[in-house]
């Protein structure tokens, strides 16, 4: 291996490689927000749970960069 290939979101550096633009993980990071938007809303969007759901930030990414691990499996 000539050298290690290093930046800050973690999937491209476990493939070695520019794979994933920060705009690519966050677009499905969008996509699972709005998927568990929608599977909270099955239960009822007049509920507690749900408004409170609603006015949580992303689990899967936040505005310094970071996304979870469920990002990373999509």
């Amino acid at each position: 291996m000539e050298s290690i290939f290093h930046e800050k979101h973690c999937l491209n550096n476990l493939l070695q490689g520019e794979y994933f633009s920060p705009v690519e993980l966050s677009a499905i990071a969008q996509q699972l927000d709005e998927e568990e938007r929608v599977r909270m809303a099955e239960g009822g969007v007049q509920t507690e749970e749900y408004r409170t759901f609603l006015q949580q930030p992303s689990g899967n990414m936040d505005d310094s960069g970071f996304f979870s691990i469920q990002v990373s499996h999509v």
